[in-house]
Parts: structure tokens; C-alpha cells; sequence
């Protein structure tokens, strides 16, 4: 069986190869940086998210053992690091502390990727503009389980079978969360879509 390219590259970091640590880094960079930025709302924040799931591989790397694919094994690391995030955020509002990072501060860096990726003649750049903040924030009305497994499967192209193993819950779970997550987008992205019908 063949071994993908970011397994072969963990295999290698794990025997002690530095250079093989900064392809992966630069090979899950800006997808990680994305994944994090459509969960969190905030180009900095998912910056960080990034970086601490890099160290956190990096700690892993002498125990690493290929049983799963290193895609699974690294979304399975930013489940955590999100969710850790949460508990930390939670922890802080409860202490009264203020929070560092605003969900609406970065809408414009998801816009902007979204934009450019895209190659959107001027004429229908506000149009675009306009849609991609009203599906970032609809994104950020999902719970933090939801919001996961929706950026799995859309995003990373992510099984079922694969976000259970990253989230670690049964596929049967993960079709009902991404079956609420779908109806609770569907109602709030519906003001925008009749809009849309009537002009």
C-alpha cells in the first residue's frame, strides 16, 4: 500500500528529520490556517490554532505510528486544539477576563482568500463580499461540534468515517450533527437566498 506524502514526511520527522518537519509545516500551513479561520471568525486566532497543532505534532513525533492516515491524525490534533481553545475562553469569561479575539474582526481575510481564489469580475465583488461574510457568520451560529464537522466535510473533503475518528465520535453522530448543522445554516442563510430570488 502506498504511503501518502504527509505520512512519509511524519515518518521522517519522527526519525529525527528537521527539514522534513518544515515541508510538512509548509504543506499544512495555510490548510490548517483556513480550516481554523472558517471555525474561530479570526485570521489571528486560527494563525495560533496553526501553530499549536504544529508544536503539538511536533511533541507527538517520537510515539507517531501510521495506523490511521496522517490527514485523520492531524484533524484529530485540531479537534483538540480548538476545543481546548473553547475551555480556555469559557475559563476567562468566567474569571470576568476579556476576551482577545472578536468573531467578526477577520470576516474580511476569509472574504479576501474566498475573493482571490475565486477570480470575481469588480462588477460582482460587493455581491461576493456580501455572501461570503453572511456564510462566515452563519458558520459561527453552529456549536463548536457542528462548525467541525461541517469544515471537515466541506472544506477537507473529509469521510464520514474520517471526521468521526478526527472528532472522536460514532458516524452515525457525526451524519446527525452534520444533518442539524445543514438545516440550522439552511434557516439562516434563507433571508439572503430570497433576497437574492427577488432582485
Amino acid at each position: 500500500m502506498a504511503i501518502d506524502p504527509s505520512t512519509e514526511l511524519m515518518l521522517r520527522v519522527r526519525d529525527g528529520d528537521a527539514q522534513a518537519f518544515e515541508q510538512l509545516v509548509a504543506l499544512w500551513q495555510d490548510r490548517l490556517v483556513t480550516l481554523f479561520l472558517h471555525h474561530t471568525g479570526d485570521h489571528a486566532t486560527a494563525e495560533d490554532l496553526a501553530q499549536e497543532v504544529f508544536l503539538r505534532v511536533y511533541r507527538a513525533r517520537t510515539t507517531y505510528k501510521p495506523t490511521a492516515k496522517f490527514t485523520t491524525w492531524v484533524h484529530t490534533i485540531a479537534n483538540h486544539a480548538a476545543s481546548d481553545l473553547k475551555r480556555r475562553a469559557y475559563r476567562r469569561r468566567e474569571r470576568g477576563m476579556p476576551m482577545t479575539a472578536s468573531a467578526s474582526s477577520s470576516a474580511m481575510g476569509l472574504e479576501q482568500i474566498a475573493i482571490a481564489a475565486s477570480g470575481v469580475l469588480p462588477s460582482r465583488l460587493a455581491d461576493r463580499t456580501e455572501l461570503q461574510a453572511t456564510v462566515q457568520q452563519a458558520l459561527l451560529t453552529l456549536n463548536d461540534r457542528q462548525r467541525m464537522a461541517v469544515l471537515l466535510a466541506k472544506f477537507e473533503q473529509c469521510s464520514y468515517e474520517e471526521i468521526a475518528a478526527a472528532m472522536g465520535i460514532t458516524v452515525p453522530a457525526v451524519k446527525s450533527l452534520l444533518f442539524r448543522a445543514r438545516d440550522q445554516l439552511r434557516e439562516a442563510l434563507q433571508p439572503y437566498v430570497e433576497r437574492g430570488e427577488s432582485s
